[in-house]
């Protein structure tokens, strides 16, 4: 699963720990989520996608190879 949270975090001028705080999460997590080492479960995703204000399909979205 690939993500746009790096992205949206930077164009949001948001720290990691910011981010992390309002989705309470941790930074790490945070981390692992930007650098695609963690995929979230449906509802830090969800949190994420509030905090920016954004649809969950706008920030989180799968590849589509191999899928025929």
């Amino acid at each position: 699963m690939k993500n746009a949270i790096k992205t949206e975090r930077a164009r949001s001028h948001m720290t990691q720990q910011e981010l992390a705080d309002k989705a309470g999460v941790s930074r790490q997590t945070i981390n692992y989520i930007e650098t695609q080492r963690y995929v979230p479960s449906v509802i830090v995703a969800l949190k994420i996608a509030a905090v920016f204000g954004q649809r969950l399909e706008s920030l989180f979205f799968l590849e589509h190879e191999g899928w025929e």
